[in-house]
């Protein structure tokens, strides 16, 4: 008659692929897995700063930081830097087309303060001064013109270099505001002179 050992009947017989995959659990990650609560107390922020004197003053200097480096930008033209409303490429090469073109709105405001004394000068001779104001009628209106031109073959410009699925919104009023300003008084500043259109 045979015994066998106690050890051995006692184990049962345990697949490799079991075996495998009890290891691997016993293994684990080596750490037990925190609560919930404990994460969510760990990624908690303060919504107001131990220190408020302190965080109001680093922000302050980082908001003056970041005014001196848009400044150098505007009189640079350095890309990295300029205000959201005056980046990308596109407004890029209005500002250039603007630049590059003598445009009558530039003239607009030095012509308007010339009338304006005109008027006041010649307020007694009412003959004049209806002549005067007729006559700035009609250079606002030359000026209008002259922007609309402008602008429609700034579009067409556009479209052909950057696609005719090229977001135009606010392009147009971003251009013509820039054509009425002085060109000295400009930001950012011209980068180009009269005539050197953009490619």
């Amino acid at each position: 008659m045979l015994f066998r050992s106690k050890s051995n009947s006692a184990q049962p017989t345990v697949p490799e692929d079991d075996a495998a995959a009890s290891r691997t659990v016993q293994a684990g990650k080596g750490h037990p897995t925190p609560k919930r609560k404990t994460s969510e107390a760990l990624n908690k922020r303060p919504l107001v700063p131990a220190d408020r004197k302190a965080a109001g003053k680093t922000a302050r200097v980082a908001a003056r930081a970041q005014r001196d480096r848009e400044y150098q930008a505007m009189q640079t033209g350095d890309e990295k830097y300029l205000p959201a409303k005056d980046k990308g490429p596109v407004r890029r090469y209005v500002r250039d087309h603007v630049d590059a073109r003598w445009n009558l709105g530039e003239f607009f405001l030095p012509i308007a303060m010339v009338f304006v004394v005109m008027t006041f000068a010649f307020a007694t001779n009412a003959a004049v001064s209806t002549v005067v104001v007729l006559t700035l009628y009609v250079v606002v209106l030359v000026t209008v013109i002259d922007a609309f031109v402008m602008w429609r073959g700034l579009k067409k410009r556009i479209l052909t270099k950057f696609g005719a699925d090229t977001y135009l919104k606010g392009l147009a009023m971003y251009a013509v505001m820039r054509g009425f300003q002085i060109r000295r008084a400009r930001l950012p500043k011209p980068q180009v002179k009269h005539g050197e259109y953009p490619v």
